[in-house]
This record gives structure tokens, sequence and C-alpha cells, in this order.
């Protein structure tokens, strides 16, 4: 049995001192002492809608702004259909929630959820009135990146970049890696209900994790033109083929196989992890057993995990 790490690859800066704080204007309806204040920036979305509720939920943290230009003067409670209202507004003005909250005596974390052109002002902007940022931005160039990475080294200000906040993610990403060992040909099936930056982020993330392993991948058709065949991503033969239908979930597929080999199956989902061998019920332990697999990360309406939400500004707020 062999077994493989992968590090969950957030980009973290380290930050320093924080600026002087002053008192609160806005903030949640029962502030408490000590609590990490928390500005979601992209309130609205559906990731930020349920980081709002995990934040609310959560020990040691508060709501303490929600930026959007989607319904805007809401209650942020009340679009999040929280059983009682946080009577806390949504703004699209995030100087102005920035300013507000730069005057609590408490340590502030702006969440980022927009888009990637406005990410770098985003931080800009937290940075100067002292606060940290947690970005997750799909589609992020890593000239961004590089860019905040340079940005707040000067400014000794924490950033976090996370390229996923799903656990489901993550294992297959890790199981994909463990498994490339072990295989000759490799392929990545995605779908997604509309055709935008295709192959996406998570398909081309695989792919790129897959290569530069010492492994050359589907080497018996690896320079055909055909473009049925997909797009190869990297130099080791991965490809993607990407499937666009209107209503159809979104998922990542990696499919292993090799010679000789009648495909088995193992799928990560949100809370389920299931085996399917050569048709045969996981709990019958009937089917001949064989090492190929089909790697499903299925990403539904709860793809994203709180958890990840809540280590990411925990984490970021602990360097100092």
């Amino acid at each position: 049995m062999a077994a493989l790490g992968c590090q969950f690859p957030f980009t973290v800066y380290k930050n320093s001192k924080k600026k002087k704080p002053r008192s609160s204007i806005l903030c949640s309806v029962q502030p408490s002492q000590g609590n990490i204040k928390v500005i979601i920036n992209g309130a609205a979305k559906e990731i930020g809608r349920a980081a709002v509720i995990a934040v609310t939920k959560a020990r040691g943290m508060e709501v303490a702004g929600a930026v959007d230009s989607h319904s805007v003067g809401e209650d942020i409670g009340k679009v999040c259909d929280m059983e009682e209202p946080l009577e806390l507004p949504i703004l699209n003005d995030l100087t102005m929630v920035l300013g507000s909250i730069s005057q609590s005596k408490e340590t502030g974390v702006v969440v980022d959820f927009t888009e990637p052109s406005k990410v770098y002002e985003n931080v800009k902007q937290a940075t100067a009135f002292g606060m940290r940022s947690v970005v997750y931005v799909p589609r992020l160039k890593v000239d961004t990146v590089a860019a905040l990475s340079n940005f707040c080294e000067k400014a000794s200000m924490g950033c976090l970049v996370a390229p996923t906040l799903s656990i489901g993610s993550i294992l297959l990403q890790q199981a994909a890696i463990s498994a490339s060992f072990h295989y000759s040909n490799v392929e990545i099936v995605e779908s997604r209900e509309h055709a935008q930056d295709l192959p996406s982020s998570d398909a081309a993330q695989i792919a790129n994790n897959l290569s530069n392993l010492g492994q050359i991948y589907n080497r018996e058709d690896i320079s055909t033109d055909v473009l049925a065949r997909g797009q190869v991503i990297g130099e080791d033969g991965v490809r993607v083929h990407s499937l666009v239908l209107p209503g159809l979930p979104s998922s990542t597929n990696v499919y292993f196989s090799r010679p000789g080999e009648v495909s088995s199956r193992l799928c990560f989902r949100s809370c389920l992890t299931k085996i399917e061998r050569n048709g045969a019920s996981p709990s019958c332990g009937t089917g001949k057993f064989n090492p190929s697999y089909t790697f499903c990360n299925q990403s539904g309406r709860f793809c994203h995990s709180p958890t990840l939400i809540m280590a990411c500004i925990t984490g970021l707020h602990s360097q100092t």
C-alpha cells in the first residue's frame, strides 16, 4: 500500500503590526468583545451567503459587514434565509464598510468572493484600513497572485489566496496524484452548466498537478490532432474533455486505466465515498477487483465547505 500526501495549496503572506483601531459604527446585532470582525465581500452570492451563515454560527467571529452590488439595502440575514435578521444591510461600497469597521477595537478580516478584476484593488483597500484578506475567486490569474504577493510583502500585511474551498476537490486532487504513479492513461472529463472559461480551473489544476511527475500519459495518441480527443493540458499528455449542458450538475471526473483492466469506480462527493467494483454493490463483495479507478467530484449546491472558510479566517488571523 502506498500513500501520497498533497499540501493544501493556499498562498499565505506574513503580516505584522496592525493599525491603530477606532470605535465602531457598523457592526452585527450583538457584538462580542474579542470576536474577529468579518466582512463578506460578495455576500449575496451563494458562497457568500454560506459564509455569512457559517460565521454567524462560529464562536469567536461575527459578521460585521456585507458588501455586494445585488440586494443593496436588504438585511443580510433575510437574504440568507436565516430565522432572524442580523440588522446588517448589504452595502455596495467596500470603502465605507472598511472605514466603519476599522474604528472597532477588534481585528478585522475581509473575505473576498468577488471577481478576478477586482481582487487586487479590494486587497489594497483592506490593507489600507489595517485588515487582512482571505481571497477565494476562481480563475484568478497568476500575475494577479504575484502582484498581491509583492504588495502584501511591502505592506507587511497578511493575505491568503485559496484556490479551492471544496473538500471534495482537495480529495480528488490528492487521489489523482496518488493514482497517477500506477497508470499510463488518464482523461479528465468535466461537466458544466454554462460555457465559461473552459477547461475550468478545477480541471486545469488537476491536469497541471499530474504533469511533471515523470509520467507520460496516453502515449498511443499523445500527438493526435483529432479535436474529439479533447485538449491536452501541460506537456505530459493529460487530456481534458468539457461537457456543457444546461441543467447538468457541475462535476469533474478523472479516469485512469492501463491495458487489460476493467474499470472500477471510486467517487468522491460532499458527504459520500462510494466504491463500485465491476458493477457490483460495495457491500456485496462480489466481482473481480482491479485498480482502474474513476475519481469523481460533483459540486452540487453545497460544494464549498464552511469548515474551510472558518479555517482560512482563523488561520490568517493567527498570523501576527
